[in-house]
């Protein structure tokens, strides 16, 4: 098909427009409007592009308008916390297994920082906070909570450097004795000089300034730099926290019971027999004896004065000596506790059986079996069968 050359389209465009009863265009005139068409494509590009550049101007603002939010809004909640390397010292122990969350918490008890989410912001934010470990720190009252990660993330300079145990059943004196010769490598007299300021101490107040019975038995995580008053402040706490958890006062007061004389009951308890399901018997043979009016004639109090000598009895010349701890001449309980009681002779201490026992003495020293009995008659009997015994065990009575 023959298409018609370029100036017969231009001639039947004119043609088109004469029909229409308009003015042809002129070629010049066609030149200028296709001129200003390519103009107003320009503007209309150029004005997009200033509407994007608009648009983006205030998405950006309100980007940043938000990143200001943000922070205002974080300082508006920001979470308490000190500043600082903190002072003075705080033991700590981080159990296995313990989560970041209980230990910010087990933090903000105990004074080391100012709120439990600033700690757990502050192991959120720092990786390493995986690598703490278990075991017993020393930290600092107040300290910032990146300061107290910082500090349990070395444990070159926060983690006990000994460990010390106490047995139950030990006197002050002993257990001055026993910090002394532990590898502590306190000065000469250091522990001894300690018991003799008890105020400092943090016993409570109804152990009339005197640390006897108040020195909790067990094994203590021993930080770094600690002092004989360390130590004995360590161990006084850990009475308090038990007497705490057995209602201790409380519970002796609604049995007319002083919470003092309930430690010492403790102390002989744990003197005279080593078997727990006796404690409660005991305790209750000690109360029965101080309703009657007797003397208890425990041997324990005289070994308190006079010494063990490795035997379980005590002596004629030894019960005749002349104290307030001999139980054989002076009625009532002793002066002061004998040794330092468990939580288990506390509690038996403020909880004694039911029972109308008024005597009870051992029976076999290998097993610790103890005979109780409500009559004298009944208590000879029970003393022949430790004499029984102790025939046929030469040497351990």
């Amino acid at each position: 098909m023959n298409r018609p050359s370029l100036d017969e389209d231009l001639n039947e465009s004119e043609d088109l427009g004469s029909g229409l009863g308009l003015r042809p265009e002129s070629r010049v005139e066609r030149r200028a409007n296709r001129r200003k068409a390519r103009a107003r494509r320009g503007f209309g590009c150029f004005a997009g592009l200033i509407s994007l550049l608009v648009v983006g101007s205030l998405v950006a603002g309100a980007v940043i308008g938000f990143g200001k939010g943000k922070d205002a809004l974080e300082q508006m909640f920001a979470a308490p916390d000190y500043t600082g390397e903190g002072t003075g010292s705080v033991v700590v122990e981080i159990t296995q297994g313990q989560s970041s969350q209980s230990i910010a918490d087990t933090l903000e008890k105990k004074g080391v920082v100012k709120s439990a989410r600033a700690f757990e912001r502050a192991a959120r934010d720092d990786p390493r906070s995986r690598q703490v470990q278990a075991g017993t720190y020393t930290l600092h009252k107040e300290m910032s909570a990146k300061a107290a990660l910082e500090l349990m993330l070395n444990p070159a300079k926060s983690i006990l450097i000994t460990r010390i145990s106490f047995r139950s059943g030990q006197t002050k004196a002993e257990v001055s004795d026993t910090l002394q010769k532990s590898k502590l490598k306190l000065p000469a007299g250091a522990a001894a000089a300690a018991m003799a300021k008890p105020a400092a101490l943090g016993l409570p107040a109804y152990a009339k300034y005197n640390p006897e019975g108040f020195l909790y038995p067990g094994t203590y995580d021993i930080p770094k730099g600690a002092t004989a008053y360390t130590i004995l402040k360590l161990m006084t706490a850990q009475y308090a926290k038990n007497a705490a958890a057995l209602d201790l006062v409380k519970t002796a007061q609604r049995k007319k019971l002083d919470p003092y004389q309930a430690v010492i009951v403790a102390s002989i308890i744990g003197a005279e027999t080593n078997r727990p399901q006796d404690y409660a018997k005991v305790a209750r043979v000690i109360y029965n004896r101080l309703q009657a009016g007797k003397m208890l004639q425990m041997d324990s109090t005289i070994h308190y004065v006079v010494g063990r000598d490795g035997g379980v009895f005590t002596s004629s010349e030894q019960r005749e000596i002349d104290s307030p701890y001999n139980t054989y001449k002076v009625k009532g309980l002793p002066p002061t506790p004998i040794n330092s009681p468990t939580k288990d002779t506390l509690r038996a201490a403020i909880n004694p059986a039911a029972g109308s026992w008024m005597y009870f003495t051992l029976v076999n020293l290998d097993t610790g079996e103890t005979a109780f009995a409500s009559s004298a008659d009944e208590h000879l009997q029970n003393v022949k069968k430790l004499q029984t015994w102790c025939a046929a065990h030469k040497g351990r009575c």
